[in-house]
């Protein structure tokens, strides 16, 4: 056998098990499948502590062909307006899927409202007291012409919080590396007010009662056990 066929048989034989190894270590279990399944109707209460689901105001804040793009992405989506005996009004917006793979990654606010034409005044780190813990959060400030929305929200990647891009790419990866593919979950709070410190002063109240009113079993799906690296 001359060298040259040996270095072509070589050259075949590495990229075969290449191919193999790639095949081997790409994830195939869907970690939603061991899991309980996912019912945001449900698991979000429509009444908690001072707070109930008020019917006559829907949210209404993304456009027809934003609205298809999110159900083509997302097994369920769940869009409630909730008020306090006070009167005031939180916009809730919740998205689920069960692969976040890179072609169904969470929709991120920071990019569906600009695709509404939204301009973004701001978009920060930030945290709310939950329980023994922070949860890590975005804070997002909206305008659409005289509408200003200030804007909280986060994701989870399994039972992990992943702010950023990178971090749900991280977290992605870390399951991807057990053979899992991971779910996830996008949570947003709004309101809309020109009065940005309030408005964040109220969703955190609300953020917080809401987490105090769910069921234990499903914290770490909604809300997270951990973050990952900011």
């Amino acid at each position: 056998m001359n060298s040259y066929r040996l270095r072509a048989l070589l050259v075949c034989a590495l990229l075969l098990s290449g191919a193999a190894f790639g095949h081997w270590m790409r994830p195939h279990t869907y970690w939603a499948d061991s899991q309980a399944k996912v019912d945001l109707d449900k698991i979000f209460p429509a009444a908690f502590g001072n707070w109930r689901v008020d019917d006559q105001q829907p949210v209404m804040i993304i456009s027809p062909d934003v609205q298809a793009m999110l159900d083509k992405l997302y097994n369920q989506v769940l869009t409630r307006t909730y008020v306090d005996g006070s009167g005031n009004r939180i916009m809730v917006s919740v998205a689920y899927g069960g692969d976040q793979s890179d072609g169904t990654r969470a929709h991120r606010p920071d990019v569906c409202y600009p695709a509404q034409g939204f301009e973004i005044l701001s978009n920060v780190n930030g945290s709310i007291p939950v329980t023994g813990r922070e949860l890590p959060v975005r804070h997002m400030v909206a305008k659409l012409g005289s509408r200003v929305e200030p804007v909280t929200f986060w994701f989870t990647v399994g039972d992990y919080v992943a702010l950023s891009a990178q971090d749900q790419k991280m977290m992605q990866m870390r399951y991807g590396l057990r053979g899992i593919i991971a779910d996830g979950m996008l949570v947003r709070v709004s309101s809309i007010s020109n009065d940005t410190s309030a408005a964040y002063a109220l969703q955190n109240r609300f953020v917080q009662d809401l987490r105090n009113a769910f069921d234990p079993a499903w914290l770490p799906r909604v809300f997270g056990i951990s973050a990952g690296s900011r």
